[in-house]
C-alpha cells in the first residue's frame, strides 16, 4: 500500500490562514499515527483522503489512483471510522453489520453473512451479535464502528479520534484491535491524544497549523527529548515559577507538595532528577520549543 500526498494545500476563505499548508506526506502499509492539537489540520486532511474534501492545490494518490479522478476506485479500496460513529439503537449488532454490508453490495448472502460474522469476531463482538446497539457501551459501539469500516476488506483504513471517551481497558483493547488489522492493510490513526500512538504506530507525522512539523518512527521523535526532560518537587509557590520557566508534563500531588514531570532546554533547576524521555514529554517538547520553526523534514531542533 503506498499513500501519496504531493504539495498538498486547503484554504477555505481568501486570505485567511491555510488549513493545509504544502504538505508532503508518504503513508505505508501499517499504523501511521496522525498527531496534532485541535485545529492543526487533522480533520481536513482526514476530509480529503477520504474523498469527502477537494483540496486547493497539491495531489494525492493511493496505490497510483488519483484521489480525485479515480474517486470511486479510491473511494473501494477505502474504509473509514469517524470521530461521531452512530448505529441504529433498535438493530441488534449483526442486523446493523448486515445493512451496512448491503448498502456495500456485498453478495450474495450465504458471503455477506460470513463477511459480517468474521467482522463481528475481529472486534471481538461475536457474543453481543444478537444484542441492540442501542445498549452498546461506548467501546462497544467503537468497536463496531471498526467492524463495519472494514466489511469491504479495505486496503486504506482511517480512523478519527479512535479512543475519545473510552475507559482505559477499551482504549486498549481497541489499539490491539487495530494492530492486529495492519499486518496487511494502512492503518491511519488521527488524534491529539499521544497515548493512542505510543505503542501502536510503527511510524507518525505532527501537525500543527496546517504544517508537517515531523515524520518518522516514534523513537526519533522521542529522541528530541533526551536530556531535556526532569522530575522535580516543589510546594505550590515554587510550581508557579517552574510554570512559568519550563514546560510542563505532568503534576502528580505527594503529600502537601507536588511532583512536577519538565522539558526544556534550560539548565535544570535545584533539586530536579533526569528522565528518560517518553513520546509525550518528546511531542510537548517538540511543539512548545522549535515545532513552528521546523522544516518538516524530522531534523532535530
Amino acid at each position: 500500500m503506498d499513500i501519496q500526498i504531493s504539495s498538498l494545500s486547503k484554504i477555505y476563505e481568501k486570505g485567511a490562514r491555510p488549513a493545509l499548508d504544502n504538505l508532503d506526506l508518504r503513508i505505508s502499509t501499517g499504523t501511521f499515527g496522525l498527531l496534532g492539537p485541535n485545529g492543526a489540520g487533522k480533520t481536513t486532511l482526514i476530509k480529503i483522503l477520504s474523498t469527502q474534501m477537494k483540496p486547493t492545490s497539491g495531489e494525492v494518490t493511493i496505490d497510483g489512483l488519483h484521489i480525485g479522478a479515480d474517486r470511486d476506485k479510491v473511494r473501494q479500496r477505502l474504509g473509514y471510522l469517524p470521530q461521531h460513529f452512530g448505529a441504529y439503537p433498535n438493530l441488534t449488532g449483526f442486523e446493523f453489520l448486515d445493512y451496512m454490508a448491503r448498502l456495500a453490495h456485498i453478495r450474495p448472502a450465504k458471503h455477506r453473512k460470513q463477511v459480517v460474522e468474521e467482522a463481528l469476531e475481529a472486534v471481538a463482538l461475536t457474543k453481543v451479535r444478537d444484542k441492540y446497539t442501542g445498549t452498546f457501551s461506548g467501546g462497544m459501539k467503537r468497536r463496531l464502528g471498526i467492524a463495519q469500516a472494514i466489511l469491504a476488506e479495505p486496503d486504506f483504513l482511517i480512523v478519527d479520534e479512535p479512543t475519545v471517551g473510552l475507559d482505559p481497558e477499551e482504549r486498549i483493547r481497541f489499539r490491539k484491535i487495530l494492530g492486529r488489522m495492519s499486518r496487511n492493510r494502512a492503518i491511519l490513526i488521527s488524534t491529539h491524544i499521544v497515548g493512542d500512538i505510543s505503542s501502536t504506530c510503527e511510524d507518525i507525522a505532527v501537525l500543527n497549523f496546517g504544517r508537517l512539523l515531523f515524520h518518522g518512527p516514534p523513537e526519533e521523535l522521542v529522541r528530541h527529548a533526551e536530556n531535556k526532560t526532569w522530575t522535580l518537587h516543589v510546594d505550590d509557590a515554587a510550581f508557579a515559577k517552574v510554570q512559568k520557566e519550563w514546560h510542563v508534563v505532568t503534576v502528580t500531588p505527594v503529600g502537601d507538595d507536588l511532583t512536577v514531570r519538565i522539558v526544556g532546554d534550560q539548565a535544570p533547576p535545584p533539586g530536579a532528577e533526569p528522565e528518560p524521555p517518553n513520546l509525550e514529554d518528546a511531542y510537548i517538547y517538540f511543539m512548545a520549543t522549535d515545532g513552528h520553526s521546523a522544516d518538516g523534514n524530522g531534523s532535530s531542533p
